[in-house]
């Protein structure tokens, strides 16, 4: 074979398999693992938030007779302002140590490692790779917004199928109330894992495993703004531009935790509604059925607010857990290069 049929194989080969392509997967999988494990917590608190099973719960705080931050079923709410919101996310995740045990801050955890690690590998795996396929493939080798986002696109839905069932798994484990009593007892909370995932199998079949799965693609709008405003902002920011040390990696974290603040600040009432439709049945019946019906039904009974609740406990993750990622993704890459 001559020099230019080995160079012309070697280019048909890096454009459709970059070279080093297994970055990607170990890197995002592992900043995926460091920052659900320190915001976790925070999860679930929004999901909780999220969910109107425990809303009555959580949605009330007594502040007379200086007992301020007391769950008091039936008390008027204070009034909804964003920093009341932190304030109030302070106030649950204390009353979910105090009631139900430290355990329970870390309550779908597990399944959320099991997700998030293979998910977040998915996405930057098909991402990271994604968009130099399509700049070699349909723009000459370069990138831009448009490649960006064509990429974040089918990395969001390619994670969302491959992971769904998992995120079912988990949002059921937090929606499930623990004692102090049982997990001081030394016993699992009802909520294992394994037990959950037989009981969906048992009373709704494989298809129980994808409820909330047109909200997820719909989510994809999310990570696809993400990316996009990522890649702009890492371009914009003088210590991402070939400087090294302190500089550069607050500029991967700014420009990470901005991405993520602004997608999820457009698009959050879609996490509610995922949220709602992976919630179980209540005495056998299924309130929540279809994208719409869910999103109707939410507004008529709880108002437009609602599809908001637990924003501040989402921000309050994602952030720090988009700066965690990106900044170890990143890293991963540069050392490996």
């Amino acid at each position: 074979m001559s020099q230019d049929q080995q160079a012309s194989s070697s280019s048909s080969s890096s454009r459709f398999l970059p070279a080093k392509s297994w970055q990607h997967f170990a890197a995002g999988g592992l900043g995926g693992m460091c920052g659900a494990i320190v915001t976790s917590p925070f999860d679930v608190v929004k999901t909780r938030l999220q969910s109107d099973l425990f809303r009555q719960k959580h949605s009330t705080i007594n502040v007379v007779g200086g007992s301020a931050g007391s769950v008091v079923v039936g008390a008027p709410r204070a009034p909804s302002n964003l920093l009341y919101n932190f304030v109030e996310t302070g106030h649950i995740l204390r009353d979910i140590y105090r009631e139900e045990s430290p355990r329970a801050l870390f309550k779908g955890l597990g399944p959320t490692l099991v997700g998030v690690i293979p998910a977040r590998s998915i996405n930057f795996f098909t991402y990271g790779n994604g968009k130099q396929i399509i700049a070699n493939t349909f723009n000459d080798g370069k990138e831009n917004s448009y490649v960006h986002l064509c990429a974040a696109a089918i990395a969001g839905i390619a994670t969302g199928s491959a992971t769904n069932p998992i995120w079912v798994v988990k949002t059921r484990l937090q929606l499930e109330a623990s004692t102090r009593k049982s997990a001081t007892n030394g016993q699992r909370f009802a909520g294992s894992s394994w037990i959950m995932i037989k009981k969906i199998m048992r009373e709704e079949g494989v298809r129980g495993f994808y409820k909330g799965l047109s909200a997820s693609y719909l989510g994809v709008t999310e990570g696809t703004i993400q990316w996009v405003l990522y890649e702009r902002l890492k371009k914009l920011s003088a210590g991402t531009e070939g400087r090294g040390g302190m500089q550069q990696w607050l500029g991967m974290l700014g420009s990470a935790g901005t991405a993520k603040c602004v997608a999820s600040l457009i698009t959050y009432p879609h996490e509610v509604i995922r949220t709602r439709l992976r919630q179980p049945s209540v005495n056998g019946v299924m309130k929540y059925t279809g994208l719409l019906q869910t999103l109707r039904l939410v507004i008529a009974e709880e108002g437009a607010r609602s599809l908001y609740g637990g924003l501040s406990a989402h921000l309050m993750r994602v952030v720090p857990n988009a700066a965690v990622m990106y900044s170890i993704y990143e890293g991963v890459l540069y050392w490996g290069a």
